[in-house]
């Protein structure tokens, strides 16, 4: 059977981020480490996508190519951090538009991702955030997208693009929540362990987040 259309609430959200949202910050930069995150390494990368609703005016996407771009984009963000204490990143991605061609400024509509996110603490083997917390970014603005990247961009630059500026957006969530993360050691404390952290199943979690959040 062919997906059930947008229910109304979740196609609200898209338009009202579509009409709303400021032009993001680009991601594509990784920019300084954030302080805030202590002793951080990546663990796990999760990203669910089967669920995720097309927005209006969009162009098709594939989940597995929304998962892979994303998975990719989470590991070169977060593989810069070498600390001691894993922790890992679950992504639902709930709903998507991906700007199509039309009347520059007028009716092409800008490019949005709207996603859960979970982070889980390996050591202790639970959800800093019961909740999951919901990202929504836009495109960032280029010489490409300010006519609308449906006119000048293909589907897979586009989520290239709202892809950097999720993960970015979830790099700056970490660090408003410091306490969440241990310490990083003293200079002179004992070389981190390369151990592999807990192999546990974050898919079925990512899952549980496929239903809409609480506002973040």
């Amino acid at each position: 059977m062919p997906k059930t259309p947008f229910r109304l609430p979740r196609r609200a959200a898209l338009l009202g981020a579509i009409l709303l949202l400021g032009a993001c910050a680009s991601g594509a930069h990784l920019g300084e480490q954030r302080g805030e995150l202590g002793d951080f390494r990546l663990g796990h990368a999760i990203v669910v996508a089967e669920s995720a609703t097309m927005g209006p005016a969009s162009r098709r996407a594939d989940p597995e190519d929304w998962e892979n771009t994303l998975q990719a984009e989470i590991e070169r963000r977060f593989a810069r951090y070498e600390g001691d204490s894993y922790y890992h990143i679950a992504v639902a991605v709930q709903g998507y538009v991906l700007a199509m061609p039309g009347i520059p400024l007028v009716a092409s509509p800008r490019s949005v991702l709207i996603a859960g996110v979970t982070i889980w603490d390996d050591e202790a083997g639970t959800k800093l955030n019961e909740t999951p917390h919901r990202i929504t970014v836009l495109e960032s603005l280029s010489g490409e997208t300010v006519v609308s990247s449906g006119l000048t961009q293909s589907a897979e630059q586009q989520m290239q693009n709202l892809s950097q500026n999720a993960v970015g957006a979830i790099e700056r969530w970490m660090a408003s929540n410091p306490d969440w993360f241990r310490p990083s050691p003293a200079e002179d404390a004992d070389t981190p362990t390369d151990a592999a952290p807990e192999d546990i199943s974050l898919e079925d979690a990512a899952l549980e987040d496929m239903t809409d959040p609480a506002e973040g």
